[in-house]
């Protein structure tokens, strides 16, 4: 008897080879729709309670990064909310294997907690009825979906700018689980650090750089197959309108910090990438960054500095990445945060991993190394 396996739904991505028995399912990665990258899988299994399931990915070590799959275990969920870790997933020869016994009739299995369409849609909504944000849309995707930014603050001499942006790659769906805590809790009238925050600045923030590939199941890259994480150089509108749309309202509106949120699927830590090493930054940007990250530890204790990409990662593509052109251009403090598709080795969570929830709280967390950060500009 075979089984059914389906996709037809936001984010859905796999490649089902065969499914003549629950036993023997071969799935394959499906790659972005106008690139080669593929990492990201997002399906729904039917009518399967209680039987156990063998699937097996054939195409793992062709993904972009097949250095994450050692230690990984998938997540899955019965109903889109509760999201766990599959303790029978498996790297081995080369494939990814699941192995799990359904509890009820229908599971979905990702490769990380989703971030669908329609919450993104909740979370500006809920941003709109606040009194201390509005929603404006700064331009249009390839596909014409809008690239939405929540403005926390008026726009003043004494506000300073900062502009924070997320998921730019569309499969590190961490980035806006991390932007939906910080929102909550910049958004909240009883929280003194929060009250003190929207005192001192004004910030731009872009939940979802990257809609369409989002949508489309995409791991990387956005409808045209640009990864946008490196065209700030050279946007273009037929391209990358969505790198353009951005980086022409934060001309207008100036710069004092910037944080671009993503995800690793390699190393099992929270950690930063850092723009001291950028041609033309201030002297002191090593100095101001430390503090910047040492606030950070102090707020959540997922965070650490021993472990991270080291100085020369990029190379000559350097400023063609948003953070490292952003403090070349306006020489203010320019961070990449990355979080990790794994778990966190700081502090594991056997159930979860890292995961959604955890994600939010970091988000809620950043907001006292910005407000130290500002204070000291």
């Amino acid at each position: 008897m075979g089984v059914h396996i389906s996709q037809g739904f936001d984010s859905g991505s796999i490649e089902v080879l065969s499914a003549v028995a629950p036993d023997a399912i071969r799935l394959r990665l499906r790659p972005d729709n106008a690139a080669s990258f593929c990492q990201w899988f997002h399906f729904r299994v039917h009518d399967v309670a209680g039987v156990p399931l063998r699937m097996v990915f054939e195409n793992t070590a062709d993904a972009a990064y097949p250095e994450g799959w050692p230690d990984y275990h998938a997540v899955a969920s019965y109903d889109r909310r509760e999201w766990f870790r599959v303790p029978g997933t498996r790297f081995e020869d080369g494939r990814l294997i699941i192995e799990h016994t359904p509890e009820h009739s229908n599971i979905y299995y990702a490769y990380f907690e989703p971030y669908a369409h329609e919450r993104h849609l909740d979370l500006l909504g809920q941003a709109e009825m606040s009194p201390y944000a509005r929603v404006h849309t700064l331009g249009a995707t390839v596909d014409g979906r809008s690239v939405d930014c929540v403005v926390v603050g008026a726009p003043s001499p004494e506000r300073k700018p900062v502009w924070i942006i997320a998921r730019q790659h569309p499969g590190e769906t961490m980035a806006e689980w991390f932007v939906e805590g910080l929102l909550a809790r910049l958004l909240d009238s009883a929280d003194p650090l929060a009250r003190r925050l929207r005192e001192r600045a004004c910030l731009y923030i872009v939940p979802n750089m990257n809609p369409d590939g989002a949508s489309r199941g995409n791991l990387r890259t956005n409808a045209a197959g640009a990864n946008l994480n490196r065209e700030w150089m050279t946007p273009t509108a037929a391209r990358s309108p969505e790198v353009l749309c951005v980086r022409e309202h934060m001309e207008a509106t100036g710069c004092a910090l910037f944080l671009d949120i993503h995800g690793d699927e390699s190393l099992p830590y929270v950690f930063v990438d850092g723009s001291e090493m950028v041609p033309g930054v201030p002297h002191n940007m090593a100095a101001r960054q430390a503090v910047f990250l040492s606030a950070l530890a102090e707020a959540s204790p997922d965070f650490q500095t021993d472990v991270g990409y080291t100085p020369d990662r990029f190379g000559e593509e350097m400023l063609t990445l948003a953070s490292k052109w952003v403090a070349h251009r306006f020489g203010c403090l320019s961070l990449t945060l990355e979080m990790p598709f794994k778990d966190n080795c700081l502090l594991p969570d056997a159930r979860v991993g890292w995961n959604g929830e955890r994600s939010k709280r970091l988000g809620a967390a950043m907001l006292q190394p910005i407000l130290r950060d500002l204070r000291s500009d």
